[in-house]
């Protein structure tokens, strides 16, 4: 009986391993099977920004982006119009995106809590389009937008049932670099983040020597 017993559990127990884990599922399967899971080059593909240095100067670059210009507008209820105050923040993002042409930007939409999510959904993406349309406006070369990208209602500044402008709004975000700008494929990222400090830089001058002659 107790060998039955155990023999029951062990099987028991393989049966859980295979409903669940892929490396037993994988020998009922064809050879192979378990090569992709989901992450399949995601290590390589992180690799690669990291050694060429895009990676760590896109964080360097939105983190500045962030820094030194307002990277959000609101919106009145139920509305995907730009006021005056938004146009204004937008022109100041334009200002600062037309410094770093190599660079792409992404603006998500969001809204507040009211209304259902498939509507919430759309209305963002309204918003952010007006956003992108602004900023082509300004001068902004669309491609360079890379996505538009609605939240809705999902990510709440402020989480309440009711009416909250600071819920409704879309940011502006740096997404990362034109792959054909030649600047890009030389890998001069660091002189793209720091250009205006690059171009500030002042060669040394000479020190005339003193001293009797």
């Amino acid at each position: 009986m107790k060998t039955l017993t155990a023999t029951a559990a062990a099987a028991l127990a393989l049966s859980a391993c295979t409903s669940g884990d892929p490396i037993y599922t994988a020998f009922n399967r064809e050879a192979g099977s378990l090569i992709d899971t989901g992450d399949f080059g995601n290590a390589t593909m992180n690799n690669t920004l990291v050694m060429t240095g895009a990676q760590g100067y896109r964080i360097d670059l939105a983190n500045r982006f962030a820094s030194e210009t307002d990277t959000t507008v609101t919106f009145a209820f139920d509305s995907a119009a730009l006021d005056g105050t938004a146009q204004l923040v937008l022109q100041r993002q334009a200002a600062w995106i037309r410094q770093f042409p190599e660079v792409t930007f992404r603006v998500y939409g969001h809204t507040d809590l009211v209304g259902s999510n498939a509507y919430n959904k759309s209305l963002g993406l309204k918003r952010a389009q007006t956003v992108v349309n602004y900023l082509v406006h300004q001068g902004i070369d669309r491609g360079r937008l890379e996505a538009v990208v609605s939240y809705g209602e999902t990510q709440p500044l402020i989480v309440t049932q009711g009416r909250e402008r600071r819920n409704r709004r879309t940011v502006t975000e740096v997404s990362g670099f034109i792959q054909n700008h030649p600047t890009v494929l030389d890998g001069k990222y660091a002189q793209i983040v720091y250009r205006d400090y690059v171009a500030s830089a002042v060669a040394p001058t000479s020190v005339v020597g003193g001293g009797d002659n």
